[in-house]
């Protein structure tokens, strides 16, 4: 999936601006699905391929769907497009639900597909800076974006692989000047998704082979990644409509890796 996501950044994005034109250009033609509101939790990258896929090639029309997609500022936010019923699906990451119905007056939301079996989120870090493997942070400058829901995770993968993080000099950043401190030298490493902070950071003059890329589920974290979550009252009223989008979003996902 790493490697999927790296390919098709770029066609994704090109795919999408085909879609939002395709969506405004044959509405007329349309009327006869069944309309569907899907939120991303964040500007479209590849981790929406599949679903992209899914609209650009018809798959979701096939199943009776006309599927209209728009982002949102972050997980939370494209949850409660959900609870409020804004829209019918969205694509979240699984430990923000996880928090979301850890509220005692929260909306009964379930993942009826998870897109992603592991987390991607990762520390990367400049092997010129002296960290290879996650042990090396200890002594290290790690920023954590402040919108980054890895920030969650990180002191229970810390406390499994024995670091101690008082030894680790953290600070608080906005995502926006995460990779141009790390390739700047500010920081030693910062928490990202595996496949997204690497690239940026290439596409910064960082070489390659300086880039170390310390997954947190090759360190022994066991949470999910991304997962398609859908209204409760949409879902008891509209079951086929369910099963029709997770079986769209399938084969989108398997003409995606074709």
């Amino acid at each position: 999936m790493r490697t999927l996501q790296t390919l098709f950044a770029c066609w994704c994005l090109a795919a999408w601006i085909g879609v939002a034109g395709a969506n405004a250009s044959h509405a007329g033609e349309t009327s006869h699905l069944l309309a569907i509101g899907l939120s991303f939790d964040r500007p479209i990258n590849a981790g929406e391929a599949p679903a992209v896929v899914a609209m650009s090639d018809g798959l979701f029309a096939s199943e009776g769907l006309a599927v209209t997609a728009s982002t949102t500022a972050g997980s939370p936010e494209a949850i409660a497009r959900v609870a409020s019923g804004a829209s019918e699906f969205a694509i979240v990451d699984l430990n923000a639900l996880i928090r979301f119905r850890s509220r005692q007056s929260s909306s009964p939301i379930k993942a009826v597909f998870v897109l992603f079996n592991k987390s991607p989120y990762a520390i990367v870090a400049r092997k010129s800076r002296g960290i290879h493997v996650l042990s090396d942070i200890d002594g290290k400058t790690l920023a954590i974006a402040a919108s980054d829901l890895s920030a969650w995770l990180w002191p229970a993968l810390a406390h499994r692989n024995g670091i101690n993080l008082a030894h680790v000099k953290q600070s608080t950043i906005s995502a926006a000047v995460r990779e141009p401190m790390l390739s700047a030298g500010q920081v030693d490493a910062v928490t990202g998704f595996s496949y997204q902070s690497a690239v940026n950071l290439r596409d910064r003059g960082v070489p390659a082979d300086d880039l170390a890329v310390l997954r947190f589920a090759d360190y022994g974290c066991a949470a999910y990644g991304f997962a398609v979550i859908v209204n409760p009252d949409f879902a008891a009223e509209q079951p086929d409509a369910v099963k029709g989008f997770v079986r769209a979003l399938i084969a989108g996902t398997n003409l995606t890796i074709r």
